[in-house]
């Protein structure tokens, strides 16, 4: 079931394409009624400049929502099959829709990623889970539980 919240990503992701496609949309998050956060990734790294550029490109949202934009930083969001292959190898946390053998939340290293799943060696094994049930995943930084 598509949110509000996905449909504001589906439109700035389609307005990207056409203005910065060099620019990878990873997250928006409404963190308050009137407020995006928004998550930008490019081959080139993410400077203070682009992130100007994306919000002067999306300046007609201004009109509805305060706008912030940002790099992925060290706790990356992984979105795509692509991400997580990316990162194998690297220490990430996976929140799952619904309960998993009993847990909503897998930390661990990154060990696998296949086109329709990622495994995970958590602290209770290695566990695989579709894309499809994932609500959110991240790189994490060292000693998160």
């Amino acid at each position: 079931m598509a949110t509000d919240t996905d449909q504001i990503q589906t439109d700035i992701e389609q307005r990207l394409a056409a203005t910065r496609p060099e620019v990878e949309l990873l997250a928006v998050d409404r963190v308050a009624a009137e407020r995006l956060q928004l998550v930008i990734d490019h081959p080139d790294g993410v400077s203070l400049e682009l992130c100007e550029l994306v919000t002067k490109d999306l300046r007609d949202l201004l009109t509805k929502f305060a706008l912030e934009v940002s790099s992925p930083g060290p706790e990356r969001p992984l979105v795509k099959p692509e991400h997580f292959r990316l990162f194998i190898g690297e220490k990430a946390r996976v929140r799952t829709r619904e309960p998993k053998d009993g847990h909503r939340s897998f930390t661990g290293e990154l060990v696998g990623a296949s086109d329709e799943d990622v495994t995970v060696a958590a602290a209770g094994g290695l566990v695989t889970i579709p894309y499809t049930e994932i609500s959110r995943s991240n790189l994490t930084q060292g000693g998160e539980a």
